[in-house]
C-alpha cells in the first residue's frame, strides 16, 4: 500500500510528522517543484519523500490536505480516481452552504474525485494538536472517520491505528460527515474536540 499527502502546509506537515514518527514512507506534493520543500520534508525524516503532484497521485491512499478551494485543481490531475482512496482533510471555512448545494462539504469534494473512494477524516483537530504524538495520558488521541464506503473507512481505520491514533467511525458522509465539518461560519459538534481513547 502506498501513501501520499497532497498539500504541505500546517496540516500536511502534521500528517507527515505522524508518518515520520512511525517510519512509514509517504510521498508529499504541492503544486510547487519538490525541490522547494525538500529540506522541510528531510527535516521530518527519511520516510517523507517530496514528489511532483503527477507522481504523488500514483499512490493508493491520498490525503487531501490543501485549502478547500483548491480541491478541484487536485481532482483534475487524473481523469478517474478509480481504485484510490482519498482522505478529505479539508474544511470549507467561510464558504456558504448554498455554494455546496446544501450538501456536506465532504460529499461536494467526493463528486470532484470521479470514481474514487472518499473518507472524511483527520480534519477535526487543529494542526498543532494533530502534529503531536497521539500516545497521550496512557491512551490514544481519537480521529473521526466518515465515509459512504465501509471498506474504505475500514482501510483508513487500520492506517490511523498504524499511525498511533484511535479511529472512531461515524457512519456515512451525510450523517457522520456533518459532525466533523466546518463550513460557512458554523462547524459540526465534533470539530476541534481533542479526545483520548483508553483501551481496557
Amino acid at each position: 500500500m502506498s501513501y501520499a499527502i497532497i498539500g504541505f502546509g500546517k496540516i500536511g506537515h502534521a500528517l507527515a510528522e505522524a508518518f515520520g514518527r512511525n517510519g512509514i514512507e509517504v510521498s508529499v506534493a504541492t503544486t510547487r517543484d519538490p525541490e522547494s520543500f525538500a529540506a522541510d520534508a528531510a527535516a521530518i525524516g527519511p520516510t517523507i519523500i517530496p514528489k511532483k503532484l503527477a507522481d504523488a497521485i500514483k499512490a493508493d491512499i491520498i490525503f487531501l490536505a490543501v485549502r478547500f478551494a483548491q480541491h478541484p485543481d487536485v481532482a483534475k490531475a487524473l481523469p478517474t480516481w478509480q481504485g484510490k482512496t482519498i482522505i478529505d482533510v479539508t474544511n470549507a471555512y467561510g464558504l456558504p452552504p448554498e455554494e455546496l448545494g446544501g450538501q456536506p462539504s465532504s460529499k461536494f469534494v467526493a463528486q470532484a474525485f470521479t470514481d474514487g473512494r472518499l473518507v472524511k477524516g483527520f480534519n477535526h483537530l487543529a494542526a498543532a494538536v494533530l502534529a503531536q504524538d497521539p500516545a497521550i495520558h496512557g491512551g490514544r488521541r481519537v480521529v473521526f472517520l466518515a465515509s459512504d464506503d465501509d471498506g474504505a473507512a475500514a482501510e483508513i481505520g487500520v492506517l490511523a491505528e498504524n499511525l498511533g491514533f484511535a479511529p472512531i467511525k461515524l457512519g456515512g458522509l451525510s450523517e457522520g460527515g456533518l459532525l466533523v465539518q466546518a463550513r460557512g461560519n458554523s462547524w459540526g459538534q465534533l470539530i476541534f474536540k481533542d479526545l483520548v481513547k483508553f483501551d481496557g
